[in-house]
């Protein structure tokens, strides 16, 4: 009798009514995507789903109004709340110093682990801009979450022979979900996608709050970072989110704890409104540069009198900078919370010392900048740089774990819209076209194939850098900007896009190689990328746009029939 060839038969999830998994499910798997925690999850999304609906077109609605001329401003209706003594939940003492974090994504296994021993105060876990969104990345990084939380994580690099596990002290974790825009294709809760965000919040804290609850009360935790925001009443949402969360696990009200990254031109205008809505929750106000940069072309897309010049010129010598950052601070610490400032970007090269030393004085004088200003800790994106900001941070600092409750920060007390909102200064040129190519196309191939945090020229480059190359592209083609090329003006077009993209395409295949460059997706990012700086319509987000390219939907899963 001949032996049988029936394979093994596929794992089946055990899903509640309405919830249906489409990615790829293996027994791994099989212990995040538990049924509680999926309906957990269906729960959010049922409560929550014609909140967040409402809140995306009220996006789009405004973005309308700046289309039609109207410019952002400080909203009359709320002014009590501005105007007004308040303050929020104290400072947890578990977070009370927070004078250096590092961020990257919630996979790779080894990253994570690196992370949580570098040294920093915090460990922001990314599901967002420093992650590709594929299946295998999402519930990869949530088993390693989990594995972190309980301290159990480890990883062998068979290939170096080497060991990673986690020091007796690590980096506080923080979490970063996707923001409201983003779907989760491979769960549909009622036939519709999930919200992604509310995936990644939801498997999170159900196999984790019991252990940052245990035995303590409110304020420890879990903690989370909350991306994209553009208005207070998203900021709403998120707040009933977590109560919801709270009173579902049975914890004490504003056990968790949340900063909100001010990363979108509209949300700079709604500071105190975000921070009142979260303030049970609250933990402060971050400065999401990039990502802020990004929305300044994207809400002022019709207006061709408020030109960017080339992107490394948008730092925060320009006033419009400056002032959102000084008035983050002074908004933070008259209520109470953290202001954390933005990124350190650079990379340590190996075997390059004067390299070395001319990028961490770039990051000294950068994070000296920050603490004088008032900002009570800073992002890295390299461990590397960790010593460096610290000896900064903690020369300052004097042993105190922060800065609130200092005058510091006064300066944004004589902020006003029209800094907010003023044109930057600068030239703009062919090289900065060009370099804009390079970066969008490799990050996108990068991201296509399932990276999101990408080493790219000495800097560490996630989506919102190339958020900023894609729209500084479109906004100077659709008003014909004039570009210096070594002495010679030329106008931004078509045809000129065409031709960068085909010399830099060329370039990029020579640095990374002709077979890494074939392997790749280096030709399908270029022709994304050409397509959404050209389109007639600014697209919302780039990876929105490309999202559909990396969704697996995986016929080896079926639901157990009970």
């Amino acid at each position: 009798m001949a032996a049988s060839t029936a394979a093994a038969p596929a794992p089946c999830y055990d899903a509640p009514e309405g919830v249906d998994v489409r990615g790829r499910y293996d027994r791994e798997f099989a212990s995040i995507l538990t049924r509680d925690a999926l309906a957990f999850v269906a729960g959010l999304q049922r409560e929550f789903c014609g909140a967040v609906r409402y809140a995306m077109e009220q996006r789009r609605e405004a973005q309308r109004r700046y289309d039609a001329g109207e410019l952002p401003r400080f909203d009359p209706a709320t002014r009590l709340v501005r105007d007004r003594d308040w303050t929020c939940a104290p400072v947890p003492p578990a977070v009370a110093d927070r004078t250096v974090e590092i961020t990257g994504p919630a996979e790779p296994r080894k990253m994570v682990i690196n992370a949580l021993n570098s040294g920093a105060k915090v460990f922001m876990a990314d599901f967002e801009d420093a992650l590709s969104p594929t299946w295998e990345n999402l519930m990869h990084g949530q088993v390693n979450l989990r594995d972190a939380v309980a301290g159990t994580i480890s990883f062998r690099d068979t290939a170096r022979g080497r060991e990673y596990k986690l020091n007796d002290r690590t980096a506080k974790l923080f979490v970063r979900p996707r923001g409201w825009h983003l779907p989760e294709a491979h769960i549909l809760i009622d036939g519709e996608p999930a919200i992604g965000c509310l995936v990644d919040f939801g498997v999170y804290f159900f196999h984790n709050h019991a252990a940052f609850h245990a035995g303590q009360g409110a304020g420890f935790g879990p903690f989370f970072y909350l991306p994209k925001m553009e208005h207070s009443r998203e900021a709403r949402i998120w707040n009933r989110v977590f109560q919801r969360a709270e009173k579902a696990a049975g914890i004490e009200p504003g056990s968790i704890r949340a900063t909100v990254l001010v990363e979108t031109l509209p949300a700079v205008f709604q500071m105190n409104e975000i921070l009142h809505e979260l303030r049970e929750h609250s933990a402060g106000l971050n400065c999401g540069r990039w990502d802020y940069i990004f929305s300044y072309v994207k809400t002022f897309r019709a207006h061709p009198d408020r030109l960017l010049p080339d992107r490394a010129l948008v730092g925060l010598a320009q006033n419009f900078m400056r002032s959102y950052s000084h008035l983050l601070i002074h908004t933070c610490h008259r209520r109470g919370v953290h202001a954390m400032g933005g990124m350190a970007a650079q990379i340590l090269i190996k075997d390059d010392a004067a390299a070395n030393e001319a990028a961490l004085e770039l990051v000294r004088k950068d994070k000296l900048r920050e603490v004088r200003a008032g900002h009570d800790g800073t992002w890295a994106a390299h461990p590397g740089l960790i010593p460096a900001i610290r000896e900064v941070f903690e020369g300052h600092l004097g042993g105190r774990p922060n800065q609130i409750g200092d005058a510091a920060g006064h300066e944004g007390a004589s902020v006003r819209e029209e800094d907010l909102i003023q044109p930057p200064r600068g030239a703009r040129t062919v090289d900065g076209l060009r370099l804009n190519v390079r970066v969008g196309v490799q990050y996108l191939a990068a991201w296509l194939a399932g990276s999101g945090s990408v080493p790219l020229y000495n800097l560490m480059e996630e989506a919102a850098t190339a958020e900023i190359s894609r729209v500084q592209n479109w906004q100077w083609l659709r008003h014909g900007a004039a570009l210096d090329a070594g002495g010679v003006e030329v106008r931004a077009t078509p045809e000129l896009l065409a031709r960068v993209v085909e010399e830099e395409m060329a370039r990029v295949e020579a640095e990374v190689g002709h077979e890494r460059f074939r392997k790749g997706r280096y030709a399908e990012a270029g022709w994304i990328f050409s397509r959404q700086c050209t389109t007639p319509e600014l697209d919302d987000f780039l990876t929105l746009d490309a999202y559909n390219l990396i969704v697996a939907h995986h016929p080896g899963a079926s639901p157990c029939k009970l």
